[in-house]
């Protein structure tokens, strides 16, 4: 295990081309983070740097205290899963995992006995005498992965793992790396796009948006209490709902919102903005709630989504062409496309953000 720390590190390419804006960041031993972020935010690049393949442009990058920038790759005790697998073809399950501890030299014996500690841990010591072609998909990362657990390294990463596989096996292949975490309590680091692995696999998740990071937090801090816009609209499936509307009134411990042609809308909270001004109200569809015409939000459902447990909800506010989505428990048989509702935002989840996509209320 080993500890991490990123220091004003900053990326560069021709010299103009500036892709990691002086990150700061600290994994601490043993810590499962997660970088997440739409493509090309530089999370893989960021890996990258981390492992040696990429040259930092300046800043410092320190494993367990020591400066890294420099080392070479092989020697600084870390591996890396790639997003293909990589495997050597021509070679058995066992020799591809065992290979990079043959180039060091090691005595067989030990070879065979971390291939097969690593093969007990990830279920695979059936396959040991197979080729990659024999696999399945889940099959063969699983050896990738195994690949890297001989090596004993202070930090695994993760580049996008999961990405190559369908999604029942990405559920199972979530759940054996979180299980793996909790078996090794290896310093990991896990770079994804796909903000479900994020929200369960990390002990922590650091959202990178151009460069820089946006916010850093345990999942449900993030999801509860974005920092922002782009965290709040990142994270969740479905998305955030922004409703464009003005600061209608403030009090002492409460505030209330205009939206479109409604009466305004009380909130509890304090909110850091000007009377009248124009504000976003975040609200995630599962904190809106359903009711009938005149008590809420006037809107008209354009689309129901049935998905058994639940229903998608697509509404159209009233007097704007904004549409709203809520996701709601059950069937809802006495609605479908036309009908007149009214949204009823719960009002200890919503989040108000000003101009520039900062949170400007405070529960």
């Amino acid at each position: 295990m080993a500890t991490l720390h990123l220091r004003n590190i900053r990326k560069s390419y021709d010299g103009d081309t500036e892709v990691i804006k002086g990150l700061n960041l600290d994994v601490g031993n043993g810590e499962f983070m997660v970088f997440v972020g739409p493509s090309g935010c530089g999370k893989s690049t960021m890996l990258r740097m981390i492992a040696g393949l990429e040259d930092i442009t300046s800043g410092d990058l320190l494993i367990d205290g020591t400066r890294t920038n420099d080392v070479q790759p092989s020697e600084r005790g870390i591996a890396m899963v790639f997003q293909s697998y990589a495997l050597y073809p021509h070679m058995s399950v066992g020799d591809n995992m065992g290979f990079a501890l043959k180039l060091a030299g090691k005595p067989k014996e030990e070879i065979t006995q971390a291939v097969g500690r690593a093969a007990e841990i990830l279920q695979i010591t059936h396959l040991l005498d197979r080729k990659p072609k024999a696999l399945s998909g889940g099959q063969r990362q699983r050896v990738a992965i195994g690949r890297a657990i001989v090596r004993k390294p202070k930090v695994f990463l993760f580049d996008e793992p999961l990405s190559n596989l369908d999604a029942a096996l990405r559920v199972q292949m979530r759940i054996e790396l979180a299980r793996l975490h909790q078996e090794l309590g290896t310093t990991m680091i896990y770079v994804t796009h796909d903000q479900v692995e994020a929200m369960t696999l990390g002990d922590r998740i650091a959202v990178f948006n151009h460069g820089i990071i946006e916010q850093v937090g345990r999942p449900l801090d993030l999801y509860q209490r974005p920092a922002n816009r782009f965290v709040g609209g990142f994270l969740g499936s479905p998305k955030m709902n922004f409703i464009p509307c003005a600061l209608a009134g403030a009090r002492a411990e409460s505030f209330s919102l205009a939206v479109g042609s409604a009466a305004p809308i009380e909130l509890p909270g304090i909110i850091k903005a000007n009377h009248g001004s124009d504000v976003t109200l975040g609200v995630r569809p599962e904190h809106i709630d359903i009711a009938r015409a005149g008590e809420g939000i006037p809107a008209r459902i354009d689309l129901l989504e049935h998905l058994g447990d639940t229903t998608i909800v697509y509404a159209e506010i009233a007097g704007t062409n904004h549409i709203v989505t809520v996701k709601a428990t059950g069937t809802l048989p006495d609605l479908r496309s036309g009908s007149q509702i009214a949204l009823q935002p719960q009002g200890a989840h919503c989040h108000v953000f000003a101009d520039d996509g900062r949170t400007v209320s405070l529960q």
